[in-house]
């Protein structure tokens, strides 16, 4: 499969799907920090309903084995999770209805765990022509091996590897579409670390915003309480 510029992702051409953020899966991965991986996604999630993009959930097993999709995801996406049995997302009929009934044909994919429930839907979606993107930071192994050796099977199929803040840029792109700028920064600033300290910076030294929190209000105001 051929990509060019085209092929970046946009809101109007994009569907993201998390396939099962849960916390029995979440336990058994060990290719990143799980605080890491749970920050990532909810990233994601922030950054696909800052723009508009359809969003679908879909949960494995919920009540016999993985538990209830993080708490952190549901707040930011806020709906119903398709329940499913099988490994494979793209088993299941509601899913793959879902995802067609949005008429878009990128999908973005974070999933755990990477080397089966993001493995097997990315192949089963490329495989009906659909130009399918993971998120490598939003998705976790149960061994680093695992996780790599699986990507490299989806990339090998036709499948581009994205990060969780690769893709909340290639969203926005362009800093003078105003109306996501400061949404983005906010993302930026909760959940992308380092980045996130030198837009508090640019905002605070070079542009003159004031300090943020309770305490650099009352530190501003004159003395330390």
């Amino acid at each position: 499969m051929t990509f060019n510029a085209k092929s970046l992702i946009n809101p109007d051409d994009t569907v993201f799907l998390f396939v099962d953020h849960q916390p029995q899966m979440s336990f058994g991965v060990t290719s990143i920090d799980r605080q890491l991986l749970k920050n990532n996604t909810v990233a994601l999630a922030k950054a696909a309903k800052l723009f508009g993009a359809p969003i679908i959930l879909t949960a494995v097993e919920t009540k016999s084995f993985s538990g209830y999709i993080w708490p952190e995801l549901l707040d930011v996406v806020q709906q119903t999770p398709i329940e499913r049995t099988s490994m494979n997302s793209w088993d299941s009929e509601e899913l793959v209805a879902a995802v067609k009934a949005t008429g878009r044909k990128k999908l973005v994919i974070a999933a755990l765990w990477t080397e089966a429930c993001l493995l097997f839907p990315t192949l089963s979606a490329i495989e009906e022509g659909f130009e399918v993107y993971i998120i490598t930071d939003a998705s976790g192994g149960t061994s680093p091996e695992a996780h790599d050796v699986a990507i490299r099977r989806m990339e090998q199929a036709g499948a581009q590897s994205l990060t969780t803040i690769n893709a909340v840029l290639e969203l926005q792109r362009d800093w003078a579409r105003r109306g996501t700028y400061d949404g983005v920064m906010a993302i930026a600033r909760e959940h992308f670390g380092a980045y996130g300290m030198g837009v508090d910076y640019a905002y605070t030294m070079l542009h003159g915003a004031p300090q943020r929190g309770q305490f650099a209000h009352e530190v501003v105001g004159g003395a330390e309480h």
